[in-house]
């Protein structure tokens, strides 16, 4: 939750996009950068983010990796994916439950 907070501390409001450095939250949470950039991972994964990589241009013409670009989404996408998984877990779960009572039923009386 730190890096999400952090992100949207440095959010643009109209855009809802921000543009800080695995270092720079790591700096203003108190976290290495590896252990940013699994939360990072997870809050994507999560549907709270979307990032997207951007690229500069040195003073010398080279194109170099920038950092990365954070969009963050509506906090009611990531309750409707989380619920969409859930969903679909109990519908396998129950589909595999159906298997096993025919299986089961077979077993008991053999055609």
């Amino acid at each position: 939750m730190a890096v999400h907070s952090y992100l949207l501390f440095c959010e643009d409001r109209k855009t809802y996009q921000c543009w800080p450095s695995y270092r720079s939250i790591g700096g203003a949470v108190c976290m290495s950068v590896n252990t940013v950039r699994k939360y990072v991972a997870e809050l994507e994964e999560r549907g709270m983010i979307v990032t997207e990589p951007t690229s500069i241009v040195t003073r010398d013409g080279r194109k170099r990796n920038g950092t990365l670009r954070y969009t963050i989404l509506p906090i009611q996408n990531a309750v409707d994916l989380h619920n969409q998984r859930q969903l679909r877990r109990l519908e396998e779960t129950t589909k595999q439950m159906r298997v096993s009572k025919k299986l089961a039923a077979n077993k008991e009386h053999p055609a």
